[in-house]
């Protein structure tokens, strides 16, 4: 089942509501307050970094797929693509038109369009392979673990089943799906492939979960950075749930959950997670400067 941009804009706001019915708002409020000017300008040039290192993983896979796509077209796209995927439901939107544009400019619309879905699929799986590390191995959680797996396992099941979906509504297209897995094998999995999409998704992933521990800093969370970082990646995990807008209510429900089951105050989770969606749009708004260029103009899909 696919959710409509409504159906999502609904589930942010149902979720948000209720954890202002569960939990103290004026709590949540405070904490968000006091995010420091310095905290939140390092949260910004991470990104920044994460961005550039987004962008080479982007131009890497589609070298693989023979395809060109300068420094300056990687980075500027991708800032656009991020930008949209925080303002419109989906998550996805703003990638379905860097792909475009890239096909576009390539004349290889399929090419175009496989390199961004592998370069996604490339960070994703790194997501949750330590999400489901930390759930496994940080001790605070080891009591409570049976309700973690739980959810973690309905995050995953969720996943797989919309992606057997999309797999079901293509299994006509054979020779599409033939070229799918070759350009994987060729841009993921091969030896000379393979350890720099490993090594540019750890980078980027450790960005985000720095982008997050900035954010908690700078509203004054002490926990320690290790253990911050283990806290985050659940959080990461659930946002890849495409039921919301840009995650809002996913991740502040989940970050509320992994707060509350490490024995802290819930409020400060949901802070946390609020501060961080406020500094990843923040780190998105170049994007909006890239929307307003000529070039930036919706291509023809039809092309």
């Amino acid at each position: 089942m696919r959710l409509g941009p409504a159906q999502r804009w609904c589930v942010s706001l149902a979720l948000l509501g209720g954890l202002v019915f569960w939990l103290d708002p004026g709590k949540i409020f405070a904490e968000i307050g006091n995010l420091s000017p310095a905290w939140l300008a390092l949260a910004l040039a991470i990104s920044f970094v994460q961005t550039c290192l987004s962008a080479w993983r982007w131009r890497f896979t589609a070298s693989r797929l023979g395809l060109s796509l300068s420094p300056a077209r990687a980075l500027t796209d991708y800032y656009l693509a991020g930008f949209i995927n925080q303002i419109l439901p989906g998550g996805v939107l703003g990638d379905a038109w860097r792909a475009q544009r890239h096909a576009r400019r390539s004349g290889r619309k399929g090419a175009a369009w496989r390199a961004v879905i592998l370069e996604r699929a490339s960070g994703q799986t790194i997501v949750v392979v330590l999400a489901l590390l930390a759930v496994l191995f940080h001790e605070p959680w080891r009591e409570a673990s049976a309700t973690i797996f739980f959810w973690a396992f309905v995050v995953v099941s969720i996943v797989i089943l919309m992606v057997l979906f999309a797999w079901r509504r293509m299994r006509n297209q054979l020779q599409w799906i033939g070229q799918f897995q070759a350009d994987a094998y060729q841009a993921l999995f091969r030896a000379d492939a393979w350890p720099a999409q490993v090594a540019s998704s750890l980078l980027i992933v450790l960005s985000y979960l720095l982008v997050f521990a900035a954010g908690a800093r700078g509203i004054g969370i002490a926990v320690p950075l290790p253990e911050l970082l283990l806290m985050a990646l659940p959080i990461l995990l659930a946002m890849l749930v495409p039921v919301s807008v840009a995650g809002w209510g996913v991740r502040e429900g989940a970050a509320g959950l992994v707060w509350w089951l490490s024995g802290l105050a819930p409020e400060q989770g949901v802070a946390a997670a609020i501060a961080y969606g406020l500094l990843v749009l923040l780190g998105s708004l170049p994007g909006a400067i890239v929307l307003l260029w000529p070039d930036s103009a919706q291509p023809n899909v039809n092309q």
